[in-house]
């Protein structure tokens, strides 16, 4: 499935590279030194998130669809 991926670049003070977040997963994150990095490390990230959902019994919810204004 494919989710929607914001990248957001992370202050200096908070040791800088950048975060990546899945908003329809909730708590679903990571982060890396690049957008690129970020953007590989949160497909992992992913698939953990899913497997503990299904291990759970918990139901993995579908991406949502969003305009290019969100």
């Amino acid at each position: 499935m494919r989710y929607r991926i914001i990248l957001t670049p992370l202050a200096d003070a908070d040791g800088g590279g950048w975060f990546a977040e899945i908003p329809d997963l909730p708590g679903c994150c990571s982060d890396g030194e690049t957008p690129e990095e970020a953007a590989r490390n949160i497909q992992g990230a992913q698939r953990c998130w899913i497997e503990v959902q299904i291990k759970r019994g918990k139901a993995v919810p579908e991406p949502k669809r969003y305009t290019t204004e969100e």
